[in-house]
């Protein structure tokens, strides 16, 4: 279960290097893309932890094998947390926004724009969405180590 944590935490180095190094030299929508695959990356790493979690405890016999799966059984455990669907929300609007078709607006610009049409809006994705859906994941990831292994101690911070 920690071992999925560590790696989740590598992985929001990457996302971090990814929106404030390689989109300030690189603004192109392959690189927004790259940051949205590593959040559900990231993503896939909190749930299994979730349930490895569970699993140990005996609340759950086996991990379902897809994440799609893995996140429905998460969002079953949790019904009452509101923080966690609204996480779970989000996590299942990334998987939407990578499977659909897409557009670009502004590429090599400050103002490059992942465009996805959605059944019922237009989701828009520019830099600035990107750095609020990496301070999202921030706080999915916190939820997920303090609830699963404990507050850091204050020296650890």
């Amino acid at each position: 279960m920690e071992e999925y944590l560590f790696e989740a935490k590598e992985e929001l180095k990457r996302i971090e290097h990814i929106i404030y190094v390689s989109l300030k030299y690189t603004r192109t929508v392959d690189v927004i893309l790259n940051a949205l695959n590593r959040m559900t990356s990231t993503y896939d790493l909190i749930i299994e932890a979730y349930l490895e979690k569970a699993k140990l405890e005996g609340k759950i016999e086996n991990l379902p094998k897809s994440p799609a799966l893995r996140s429905t059984k998460l969002a079953e455990m949790y019904e009452h947390d509101e923080n966690m669907l609204r996480y779970l929300t989000f996590y299942t609007f990334l998987k939407t926004v990578l499977k659909s078709p897409q557009g670009k607006r502004e590429e090599y610009r400050r103002h490059v724009t992942l465009i996805v049409p959605l059944e019922s809006s237009t989701a828009e994705i520019s830099i600035d969405t990107l750095t609020n859906c990496e301070k999202f994941l921030h706080a999915f990831y916190e939820h997920a180590r303090d609830e699963l292994i404990g507050k850091p101690d204050e020296d650890d911070m």
